[in-house]
């Protein structure tokens, strides 16, 4: 069955009419602003749902021209992404309320959230390449506003500018990743199908071996690696992720553990079935596990809550591209599977932090303890989640955590890949140990001992305990009975992204087998090692204090701070008051791309010029020459103006001889207006400039480079005539008479066929002279002092803001989020 285009664009376009209409919901409604979003994401999820056991592509013309549509691709992988994204939204925005109560700037907040969520959907259910990308980019335009929340923080600012800086400059490698999938796409597929993602998906094998064929099958696959590496955290740019729990806990809840840090996970999904192959294996398979132990350490040495689920995130994100990675069934499995179970239990984790921290005031790892006594509910809700965030079973995280370890032992034994294949099963292993260890504290934060300076905590809001409850239920309902939730979404999800999907079946194993084992020796090493847990913690932070160049931030922090201050010396060097410069600049930078322009296209090739003109016209151009050299030797600026004007007016003469009168009047009203302005501020330019070697050999060279650059280009565009008159040139000739009046097709075309177009041209004109006459008659009012009668400094004690309002318009600085 074929999905329903307005129920579809309805489920994408909900969320953005919604963030447009923010600020007026907040008029009405307020603080519980929130709750009107639980309504757009549970709707957005009901006509999704709709949509369940359906599949094929709808769309929407968008430009023709270039074959670009709003196409949109559902099937069960789809579904399963934008449900999570829609499902986990309604509770994220029913927990808001209560924990953003009395925070300043709640419109932009719930605006953001809401955009943010139609982005997500839109990237899960997007298939043409343009709209991929667009929505890709929205999702990280929308994660800097929120991680940005609290402006007057420079923390948060700081974690803000860095996301931006991580995910969209991978967002960039994504862009020439698709515009090569685009051109290959296009030759083998034909033109419709250049951006058409859905086709080439029904094509892999053609899609793959024409990459092959013309080399760019490498490129294009790590080219699509770093976009999503990216923008899922993965080593060695993970760690902007721990970074980003600057923001407020349900953005992290909801952008950094649910959805947003998925979109690369879910992209390789995507793509697996195209470019599947012993490179995917070797580049995501390594990829995968090393971000998987690094990252599970790190959470090992983290001392803030949030940054210890942070880490775990960005380890579990790991764990899902390793899976992807593997070329088998069992990798597409877990890639599949953990993606639904990882959403269920960390969601709800960060959510149960956001209590921590709200009842507790405090995240520190070590002032907490004991908070089973004041807050049993949210025990009982992370007993069951961190088990499952540690793959205990009979916790949903140990069924996708075995398919992990079915899928490494896999790969060991039907790839040639030497010792690397046993080195996978081991590093899966190890990082496992660790993520037993830091669900293991989490926990410990219920059920150890109460800390004696941990002051009174109170009970958390019925709306804070909700929505993680729900999740924790859910996670329950999975670990129960993990078939039901195969059978109902992760069977449809596995088809789309497996290359030789069959009926997938998990449960608890009922004998022994290597992932069983290994499994065995995860959970054992763990618990064994947890007593040491304090000196594993201290050891790894020592270790990371001695060689600071192997944390991550010291690495971005120096290339950002290198990138300013050469930034700045760049700047002073260019912007350096004088005009001369300025246009040296322009010019320069103009021509070389330009010509570079001209180069890479082709446009220029070897050709036989033939000079067909008259007498009359050689004798116009060469006045022209010998005017312009007498430019360059006259001795006044006087002079000098006075031979330019020449060039103008010979060029007035050429028009006239190639029976071109109107652009010849335009060239002599154009030339005498130069004239008069250039005789007008001569005045105010030097006599005399102080003549140097260096700056007339610059000035040289560029005149020369302009040139040339000019001269090509006339040649180029001359050179690109048709061979006979076009259709719109017919059209113009066979009409300009009876629709315009007039037998001058150029007027004509100017006048009545392109009038809309010289009405703008005038109106930019009219309001550059006003603007410019504005100025001239402001000018002299600048050094006008706003003072009293009596001289003194006018009052400044209005209505406006004060630096204290300011400086708390951006929300807490020292706040449980800042």
């Amino acid at each position: 069955m074929s999905p329903d285009l307005a129920v579809v664009v309805a489920a994408v376009a909900l969320p953005f009419v919604a963030a447009a209409l923010t600020p007026l919901v907040f008029r009405l409604f307020g603080e519980t602003t929130g709750f009107v979003g639980t309504v757009v994401s549970l709707a957005s999820f009901g006509l999704l749902a709709t949509q369940y056991g359906t599949e094929g592509s709808v769309s929407l013309e968008w430009i023709s021209s270039l074959n670009i549509a709003l196409q949109f691709y559902v099937d069960g992988w789809a579904l399963l992404f934008a449900m999570l994204a829609t499902g986990i939204g309604a509770l994220v925005f029913t927990y808001s309320p209560a924990y953003m109560h009395g925070q300043a700037g709640l419109p932009r907040y719930y605006a953001a959230l809401l955009a943010f969520m139609g982005s997500i959907v839109g990237v899960a259910l997007a298939a043409d390449l343009v709209a991929i990308f667009l929505f890709w980019e929205l999702t990280s335009l929308c994660s800097f506003v929120l991680i940005g929340y609290y402006t007057a923080d420079d923390s948060s600012q700081y974690a803000a500018r860095m996301a931006m800086f991580i995910t969209v400059g991978g967002g960039l490698f994504l862009l020439v990743g698709l515009l090569l999938l685009s051109i290959v796409a296009g030759d083998v597929l034909g033109p419709g199908a250049a951006f058409d993602l859905a086709t080439m998906l029904e094509n892999p094998e053609t899609m793959s071996n024409a990459l092959r064929e013309r080399g760019l099958f490498l490129p294009v696959l790590g080219l699509l690696a770093i976009g999503a590496g990216t923008k899922s955290a993965q080593v060695p740019v993970h760690f902007w992720l721990p970074n980003a729990m600057a923001a407020p806990t349900p953005v992290s809840a909801f952008l950094h553990s649910a959805t947003m840090v998925k979109v690369g996970v879910y992209f390789i999904g995507r793509v697996r079935p195209m470019l599947v192959g012993e490179e995917w294996l070797f580049l995501f398979a390594t990829l995968g596990l090393t971000t998987m132990t690094v990252c599970a350490i790190m959470a090992v040495a983290a001392t803030d809550i949030k940054e210890l689920l942070a880490y775990s995130t960005a380890s579990h994100l790991g764990l899902m591209v390793a899976g992807f990675g593997f070329t088998s069934v069992y990798g597409a499995e877990t890639g599949v599977f953990h993606l639904l179970n990882h959403a269920l239990f960390k969601a709800a984790l960060f959510l149960v932090a956001g209590i921590i921290a709200h009842e507790a005031g405090t995240r520190e790892i070590r002032e907490l303890g004991g908070l089973r006594h004041d807050l049993p509910v949210t025990a009982a809700i992370t007993g069951v989640v961190a088990l499952s965030m540690a793959g205990i079973p009979p916790f949903n995280g140990f069924y996708s955590k075995e398919l992990l370890f079915e899928a490494a032992v896999e790969a060991s034994h039907h790839h040639e890949i030497g010792l690397l294949g046993w080195l996978y099963p081991a590093v899966a292993v190890f990082g496992s140990i660790f993520t037993v260890l830091y669900s293991l504290k989490f926990l410990s934060l219920f059920f150890g001992e109460r800390p004696e300076a941990l002051g009174h905590v109170h009970r958390p809001n019925v709306s804070l305990l909700v929505p993680p409850a729900v999740l924790a239920l859910l996670a329950a309902a999975v670990s129960v009975d993990p078939q039901r939730a195969v059978d109902l979404i992760v069977q449809s999800g596995l088809e789309a992204t497996a290359v030789d999907p069959h009926a997938m079946h998990v449960g608890l194993p009922t004998s022994y087998s290597t992932p069983v084992g290994m499994s065995a020796v995860t959970i054992g090493a763990g618990v064994l090692a947890y007593p040491a847990y304090g000196r594993i913690h201290d050891g790894i932070r020592a270790g990371l204090a001695a060689v600071p160049p192997i944390r991550a931030n010291w690495w971005y922090d120096r290339i950002v701070e290198g990138l300013t201050d050469e930034g700045r010396l760049f700047a002073e060097w260019v912007h350096n008051g004088h005009l001369r410069t300025y246009a040296t600049w322009t010019l320069a930078a103009t021509c070389a791309l330009a010509l570079t322009g001209f180069v890479a296209a082709g446009a220029i090739v070897p050709a036989t010029i033939g000079l067909e003109v008259t007498i009359p016209i050689a004798l116009v151009l060469l006045v022209a020459v010998v005017g312009a050299v007498a430019v360059a030797r006259a001795d006044s600026h006087i002079a000098g103006i006075l031979t330019l004007s020449i060039l103008g007016f010979m060029i007035a003469i050429f028009y006239i001889l190639a029976s071109a009168p109107d652009l010849a009047l335009t060239q002599l009203v154009v030339e005498t207006l130069v004239l008069v302005i250039f005789l007008l501020v001569v005045e105010e330019i030097p006599e005399r400039y102080e003549i140097e070697v260096g700056r007339v050999a610059r000035d040289a060279v560029l005149s020369v480079a302009v040139g040339v650059t000019v001269f090509v280009t006339i040649l180029v565009t001359t050179d690109a005539r048709p061979d006979g008159p076009t259709e719109i040139a017919r059209a113009y000739a066979e009409r300009a008479v009876p629709g315009g009046g007039g037998t001058n097709i150029v007027n004509v075309t100017l006048v009545d066929f392109r009038g809309f177009d010289t009405l703008g041209e005038l109106a930019v004109i009219a309001l550059a002279s006003i603007s410019i006459l504005t100025l001239i008659v402001m000018r002299g009012r600048g050094d006008a002092s706003p003072a009293g009668d009596d001289g003194s400094p006018a009052d400044s004690s209005g209505d406006g803001p004060t630096a204290a309002d300011a400086s708390t318009d951006g929300g807490p600085s020292g706040g449980e989020d800042a």
